[in-house]
């Protein structure tokens, strides 16, 4: 079999959910490609920055300046078609009558347009139904996202198969006191924090942590610490800790995006990871954060009721009480603590990078026959 595969967002500089899927999945993909005797090919659209393949002879690096999907790697899949294309990341080019698998992950721009531009719902919703249906079969990476491409494009339940993503294994609880503290120094923060971890956009509801964390902060010692890139709308999130009092607004810390290297340092020194969002194809931190030995609040919705388990603390996302409430008790109870972490090891046990690689490859295999 020749598999070609879009790994044009495995190598950004910042891996957020769908470029950390797409890293790891290769990487987990390729040894087992190989031991079947099978030539894959990777297309970027610019240099790695970090070796994603132990072979040269696995990449093909095809720059464009624009709409480098639906020109040049469509003619580069032209002059040399492969058995099946794969892409990890939504987008099949459009000319592109090959046999083709691609991952969708999330669905959220239709529970929560105004998050974005009306052109980019336009945009979402056109790419998403093209790819779904190009598709000879459609991977996600929840029953919630397989649920909502039947709802939305009547994409056949037949058609779609759920496989779970891994998480990072070098992530793991970080004991000790000087590493935390370096890595508390460099983002200037001080323990005990609360950890917020993605990027900063409306439908992390990152604006009501901040104001449970106001409402309670009086309570509790803790600061809350807001880790990720500013996304879409970030500027009225902004503007709300602005508006708080200074006693409060001093206490919570925007530390910008967080290299990897200290991402487990930061997890493990946290009391709690708090991420109630609106709506996830997946949910990476809540894994991340277990991974930790670092309890999690997050909400009752979507994907992350499968990837949370009975490992969680769980809470409505549009109630401010609820994560006001769930905030004091992981401060404040540390048996509750210790219960979800115990929780939490055992969860991470369902998600394991290898085991998504073997099934994703088995589509791959059954589609190219």
């Amino acid at each position: 079999m020749i598999l070609a595969i879009d790994a044009s967002r495995a190598v950004t500089t910042q891996r957020t959910g769908t470029e950390a899927y797409a890293y790891h999945l290769i990487r987990a993909l390729l040894p087992l490609a190989n031991a079947n005797k099978h030539t894959v090919i990777l297309y970027f659209n610019q240099s790695p920055n970090s070796p994603i393949s132990p072979s040269p002879h696995h990449a093909r690096m095809i720059p464009f300046p624009r709409l480098w999907t639906h020109i040049r790697l469509a003619a580069e899949l032209h002059l040399h078609p492969p058995d099946v294309f794969f892409t990890p990341a939504h987008v099949i080019p459009f000319s592109y009558r090959g046999a083709a698998v691609a991952t969708i992950h999330d669905l959220g721009y239709h529970y929560f347009p105004e998050a974005h531009t009306a052109r980019q719902v336009r945009q979402l919703t056109w790419s998403t139904r093209h790819n779904a249906r190009r598709s000879r079969q459609v991977i996600v990476d929840s029953l919630a996202t397989q649920r909502d491409l039947a709802q939305f494009y009547g994409i056949s339940a037949e058609k779609i198969i759920t496989i779970y993503p891994g998480f990072d294994k070098q992530l793991a609880p970080v004991h000790d006191q000087t590493m935390l503290e370096r890595v508390q120094a460099k983002y200037q923060l001080t323990a005990p924090y609360f950890l917020f971890l993605s990027t900063l956009q409306p439908r992390k509801n990152v604006s009501r942590i901040v104001t449970a964390f106001a409402q309670i902060a009086d309570q509790l010692p803790q600061q809350l610490v807001l880790a990720g890139k500013q996304g879409w709308l970030a500027q009225p999130l902004l503007a709300q800790i602005a508006a708080l009092p200074e006693s409060v607004r001093r206490r919570i810390r925007l530390t910008g995006f967080i290299d990897d290297v200290d991402k487990a340092a930061l997890l493990s020194g946290a009391t709690a990871l708090v991420y109630p969002s609106q709506h996830e194809g997946f949910g990476f931190p809540v894994l991340e954060a277990q991974a930790c030995g670092t309890p999690v609040l997050t909400a009752r919705n979507s994907s992350l009721i499968e990837v949370g388990g009975q490992a969680v603390c769980f809470v409505e996302a549009g109630s401010v009480v609820q994560i006001a409430t769930a905030m004091l008790k992981l401060a404040q109870h540390s048996a509750y603590r210790e219960q979800l972490i115990t929780a939490g090891f055992a969860n991470i046990k369902r998600f394991d990078w290898q085991v998504a690689a073997q099934q994703t490859l088995a589509v791959l295999e059954q589609v190219a026959a």
